[in-house]
């Protein structure tokens, strides 16, 4: 077996540090390939759709857990500004 084979391409488990940027290159590209497709009103309709059909319940579930790992609504998102305690007033 050669070294090559034993070892894992660098470029791919390379070690950014704190924030990705190639992973948010990647992440913005995919966003803007979505945008311009035009396809935003039609996925939006269906996520509305969904949310007063029968996947309701499953996706309030979903919702909940996600909200059970936050640490919170930024401040920023509504022009709210955290109290002493770094919650929102």
């Amino acid at each position: 077996m050669d070294k090559k084979s034993k070892h894992t391409d660098l470029s791919s488990s390379r070690n950014e540090g704190e924030g990705n940027k190639t992973a948010g290159r990647q992440y913005n590209e995919a966003q803007r390939r979505f945008v311009e497709s035009g396809q935003v009103e039609d996925k939006a309709r269906e996520a509305k759709e969904a949310l007063d059909g029968p996947e309701k319940t499953e996706l309030q579930k979903a919702e909940a857990i996600g909200k059970r790992h936050s640490a919170g609504e930024d401040p920023k998102v509504r022009g709210k500004k955290p109290n002493r305690m770094g919650k929102q007033a």
